[in-house]
């Protein structure tokens, strides 16, 4: 049996311009690496730093093609998304925590 939970996330610069989209088995770690910059690349190039979106799956494979579905979305279908649990944009990390 597997007791693990994934969470695909959706994450934004403090100007909202740019949405990266992840799946991760802790989000807290993960969101954690984002805001403090450890990985260099996309996340860091663009200051990704706000949790705004996450949803949790029990397989990993559901969240695989969760976030396949919402990475192949339009950006408009990700901020009506975002905005219908969030519609401050709060940084939800804190709330992790």
């Amino acid at each position: 049996m597997n007791d693990r939970i994934y969470a695909v996330y959706i994450m934004t610069n403090d100007r909202h311009t740019v949405l990266y989209i992840g799946v991760t088995n802790d989000l807290v770690r993960r969101t954690h690496e984002h805001r403090t910059h450890l990985v260099s690349g996309f996340t860091s190039r663009y200051n990704i730093e706000k949790l705004v979106y996450f949803e949790t799956c029990n397989d990993i494979h559901s969240a695989i093609a969760r976030e396949k579905q919402l990475k192949g979305g339009s950006r408009s279908k990700k901020i009506t998304l975002i905005e219908s649990v969030n519609p401050e944009w709060r940084d939800l990390f804190d709330d992790l925590l």
